[in-house]
């Protein structure tokens, strides 16, 4: 396999929560990024032209070797100019909305337009997202394509773009004051950098093939706020349960040997939610409150 310092890789949606972390992790290492964004600019090295991609700009190396390309998932054309000569494609870019049925064409049909371009340019394929999988696997057999796809659970850490995304609110809601009580939900968790990693490892791993399940744990919402109130106190953190009716619910178990397997070695949850307030704290998106210290006893 060549060196990274002499590889392209694209990344779709590069100015999200993942494919930040990706593009800068990328960057570190020594690719050449090509990323995709609605909007790079008049010129992809002005670092005045779209604030919302600021961030990526100013990252390690980027200068030399990030190009932030304009694309649509629903634009075939403009995803090929994207990624034609690359070595892999990381796709990460999908569409958020409270209304299924407006999510659903450009999740199936973007996801299906980047296989289709990256078949055609001979090149990896590693898929971020857990939807529309089905349409990625089924294209790419047809196509003979080397897919490996990445499946994380909610992801939590620093940001490193400016916008919140929807597990960052996930975790905020419980610290404003917005939420008065908790779900009786179990879900699994795991550090943003983590999953950057994980798209990495299997890329650069000729035998990665299949889903490989990117989780550090699986936890109620009960003890979500519990790890939570222990860090930051001073927050108004829930402590009640929204369903009192029913029973508590119980945690499921997540397979993530594949990965660790090939050396990864996960970021506690209580370290990533940690690390996402701190951030929160750090923006400004979330006040600190004066007097009182959190209580990171494990930093």
């Amino acid at each position: 396999m060549p060196s990274a310092s002499s590889r392209t890789v694209c990344v779709t949606g590069a100015g999200g929560f993942i494919a930040s972390w990706l593009v800068k992790l990328l960057l570190e290492k020594g690719y050449i990024v090509r990323g995709t964004v609605r909007n790079p600019g008049k010129n992809s090295y002005n670092y005045n032209d779209d604030p919302k991609n600021s961030h990526l700009r100013n990252l390690e190396g980027a200068e030399e070797r990030l190009t932030l390309c304009k694309a649509d998932l629903l634009d075939f054309e403009s995803l090929g100019r994207a990624i034609d000569g690359c070595d892999g494609v990381f796709h990460t870019a999908a569409p958020l909305s409270d209304d299924p049925e407006e999510v659903l064409e450009p999740i199936v049909i973007g996801t299906k337009n980047v296989i289709v371009a990256a078949a055609e340019a001979k090149n990896w394929y590693c898929y971020g997202k857990a939807v529309a999988e089905q349409v990625a696997w089924d294209e790419a057999k047809q196509r003979g394509m080397d897919l490996v796809v990445v499946n994380p659970v909610v992801v939590t850490g620093p940001l490193l773009q400016p916008t919140l995304n929807a597990s960052t609110l996930h975790i905020l809601k419980y610290l404003n004051g917005s939420a008065k009580t908790y779900a009786n939900l179990v879900q699994g968790y795991v550090h943003v950098k983590d999953v950057a990693l994980a798209h990495i490892l299997v890329f650069e791993t000729p035998s990665a093939s299949g889903r490989y399940i990117c989780a550090e744990s699986v936890l109620h919402r009960g003890d979500v706020v519990k790890i939570l109130a222990k860090l930051f106190p001073q927050y108004p953190i829930p402590t009640k349960c929204k369903d009192e009716t029913n029973p508590r619910a119980k945690p499921y178990k997540l397979s993530t040997k594949k990965l660790t397997d090939l050396g990864l070695e996960f970021t506690t949850v209580e370290q990533s939610l940690y690390e996402a307030v701190k951030s929160l704290q750090d923006n400004g998106q979330l006040p600190i409150p004066t007097k009182i210290e959190d209580h990171a006893s494990f930093i």
